[in-house]
This record gives structure tokens, sequence and C-alpha cells, in this order.
């Protein structure tokens, strides 16, 4: 090797040698600033990497994907590795979203508790929440008045109660959908902003659809609201575009970059869909799901994996396709995927914590499965698998969050429990600065290794 080097270095001289000096001088600077900008350019995507893993600022994490590289422990419980927990005002199903070191979620009071007795509806109130990353501690507590056409408490509902989507969150404030009670924008520090009526229609568990945001805009899928999409302005809550027909889809729409454009991708019934997310025109469509879509659209590698209905399928479109694309842009389809759950695509392998207690494993490239067990529980999973890039947590709702290896292998590593018996978890956790949050309807719980005592 050191031989090599002094070739390359003579090779240089002998080049420079036949130049004139100040044409050497040159080339020899141009070398220096390139390295200069390359070591830059890594530090810069080091630190935009560093960045992404303090921030999980929406349902399911940086563009929605349920991935971040962190370093989590594998197993907890009410004394180990428990940096703190934090009992919360009020129930609900929406996951923690993190922004610059605070935690931000929802939750409601007053109303819908019991399923014998719910309780004075007039009492129901809303709740925007904001919390210490560091160490839980509450900061602010913004209350909602909710719609009068808020749903009854019933046994369908029960299941996920009054504040089940996830917030969004940047620089610029907190956004929160709550179904019929609307879309509302608060500020950083904890003061409403703007509230925004997109539809009152109900149906079955409740509001499920979770914002996200693009620019300056905060979009809203309110398919079960008024069957309509909707792009509102973040600083006033204006409609900015809407595209109507969006058929029975609770699902959060997906951002999917193509270099110079983006695309916005919903999975609805029959079909998944493209818009401009600037504009709202509608771009493409593929013929898929015979049935309702829950499931978010998960990008990876430039592929759309979209899950979805009672029959559980799974289809993986190319994008950026315009009109038809049902033939041109399909990859493959499988009779395997999620009614409810929202899949990871890491290390070549599609994962989903099934809503019918199983952890299942499609090959990336084929879509044929790899593996299918069955979880710790027989109850119904509502939480989505979330991974550090290594392991996959699998948050149950009565029977803890199973830790796998995120690999082509089931292996179980460890069964990790929080909390009392009676407590159920159906929010998706979040990764953020090395933390695992969970949230169960009573409690927020923030997991991190220990630091050990030298």
């Amino acid at each position: 090797m050191h031989s090599i080097r002094n070739q390359q270095r003579d090779t240089r001289r002998v080049i420079l040698s036949g130049l004139s000096r100040a044409t050497a001088q040159a080339i020899l600077l141009a070398g220096v600033l390139a390295a200069f900008v390359c070591t830059a350019k890594s530090a810069c995507a080091e630190e935009s990497s560093a960045e992404i893993a303090r921030q999980w600022n929406r349902f399911r994490g940086p563009s929605g994907s349920g991935v971040v590289q962190a370093d989590l422990p594998t197993e907890w419980d009410d004394e180990k590795n428990l940096a703190w927990k934090t009992e919360l005002p009020g129930r609900g199903s929406s996951s923690p979203v993190i922004w610059n070191g605070r935690v931000y979620l929802t939750a409601y009071t007053g109303y819908g508790f019991d399923l014998e007795s719910p309780g004075d509806r007039e009492a129901l109130q809303l709740h925007v929440l904001c919390y210490g990353l560091d160490t839980g501690q509450p900061i602010w507590d913004c209350v909602i008045k909710p719609s009068a056409e808020e749903q009854e408490y019933g046994k369908r509902l029960g299941e996920h109660g009054y504040a089940s989507p996830t917030p969004c969150v940047d620089d610029s404030g907190v956004y929160a959908f709550f179904g019929p009670s609307g879309l509302v924008a608060v500020s950083l520090d904890g003061e409403m902003r703007w509230q925004r009526t997109l539809g009152t229609k109900t149906a079955g568990f409740g509001a499920a659809a979770s914002p996200i945001l693009y620019d300056e805009l905060v979009i809203q899928n309110a398919s079960i609201e008024s069957g309509t999409l909707y792009a509102l302005e973040k600083s006033s809550g204006e409609v900015r575009w809407q595209a109507d027909q969006i058929e029975r889809a609770w699902t959060t729409p997906t951002i999917v970059s193509l270099g110079e454009r983006d695309e916005l991708v919903v999975n609805q019934k029959d079909a998944i869909l493209g818009f401009d997310p600037s504009s709202g025109e509608r771009l493409w469509r593929c013929d898929a799901i015979e049935d309702y879509v829950v499931p978010c659209v998960v990008v990876n590698d430039g592929m759309l994996y979209c899950s979805g209905g009672r029959s559980s399928k799974t289809f993986v479109i190319r994008p950026g396709g315009r009109g038809d694309v049902s033939e041109s842009h399909l990859v493959w389809e499988q009779s395997r995927g999620a009614n409810v759950t929202t899949p990871v695509v890491v290390n070549g392998h599609v994962f989903w914590s099934h809503d019918k207690s199983i952890a299942l494993c499609l090959d990336v490239a084929t879509g044929q499965e790899v593996f299918r067990e069955r979880l710790p529980t027989r109850s119904r999973v509502y939480a989505s698998i979330v991974s550090d890039g290594k392991h996959l947590f699998l948050t149950t709702r009565d029977s803890g969050v199973l830790v796998i290896d995120a690999a082509g292998e089931y292996r179980e590593l460890a069964i990790n429990r929080l909390g009392d018996e009676g407590e159920q978890f159906n929010a998706t956790p979040a990764i953020a600065a090395d933390r695992l949050l969970l949230r169960s309807d009573r409690t927020l719980y923030c997991v991190k290794k220990e630091t050990p005592i030298l």
C-alpha cells in the first residue's frame, strides 16, 4: 500500500511539472477544495441524519416509514431501562410525535371511559398535549371544544375513543385532527391558532387518518368525514385545494420524492391514487384493494408498498406514472398483508405486526412469505410496527412489546411489559434520540438504555 501511494504521488508530480506554476497551483487548489467540499458534504449528511434521528414529527416518523437508526434497548420493564413515565390527563390512541426536545400527543376527557356509564357527552373535551422529552414533565395542555356532531360513545368507538389520529409538528406549530371536530392548529406555546371543520360524517371506530405536512401545507384525508382530501394553508387554515371522491379510506397520505417533483399517494377502496401535492391534480390511478383501506402507503427504494382490506392484500407499484397505471406500474401483488396496521420495509423484507396477532414477513423483491408467527396475545393488534434498523418492535394491546430481529428469519429477543394489567396499548410507538416512546390509554412511557455507572 505504501509503494502504491508513492507511485501515485510521483505520477502527480510528473504531471504537474509539465504545466505552468500558476496552472499547477490552480489544479492543487481545486483538489484541496474538492476534498473540503466532499468532507463538508459528508459532515452535512451525518448532521442531517442525526437531526432526522432526533425528530419524529408525524405518524410513523420521517416519511411515514416507521424506521430510523437508533440505539434502543431490547429489554425493559417498570424499572429497567425506563427513563420516565407520565400519567396522562385523559385517554386516546394517537401516537406521540417529537420535535426539538418536546413530545406532542392528543387525548380526550370528561366522557366515554366506561361503556356501562359513559357519562354526560356535554362534558367531553379534546386536548393537544405537550411534554418534555428528557423528563416527561407536562409543559402545556390546549383544550379544544368538540363538535356537537361527535359520535355517541359505544362499543366500537370505545376501542379507540375520540383522540385516535396522530398529530404532526414542525417549527410552525402542531396540527391535530379530531374527525367531526375538525383540524386544529396550535402554536408551539400551546395557543389555539385556528380550527377548521372538514366534514361531520362518522363511521364505526371513529376517525383514524392523521395529518401530514408538505411545504406550507397541512394535508388531511377526510374520506370518512366528507369523502374529500384537503390541503390547507398552515398559516391560516384556508383551503388551498381539495380532491373529492376519496372512498372508504382511513389511511394517512404519503409523500414520495421523484427527484425534481413529489407525488402525494393515497390508498383507498378499489385504487391507489397519485396527486400533485401542490395543486391537488390527480396524476395516476392503480387498481388495487376492493375494500376499505386503513394502512399507510410505505415508500422504500422508489417503490410503494400498499396493503389493506379484510382479505389483507398487498400491492407494490412504481410511482411516477400518468393515467391508469394498473398494468404498467404494478411490480407484484400478494394475498398477504394487514387490514389495519402499516408495515415497515427494512433489510430486504416487509414486516407487519398484523392486526390478527401475527408477525408476518415477506421478501421485498418477490412478495413471497418468509415467516408467519403468532404474537403473544389473542387480542386484536392496532399499533403498527416500528424499527431502529436492527430490531422490530411489535406492540400488542395487552401483552407487552415483542422485540424480534429485523431479519429474514424469525428470532424473538424479548417480550417487555409496562404498567398495570388493565392498560391498553393501541398507539404506534415513536423513536427519537435513542428513545422509544410508548403510549397506553393512561400513560406515556419513555424507554432508553440506562447509562452505566463507571
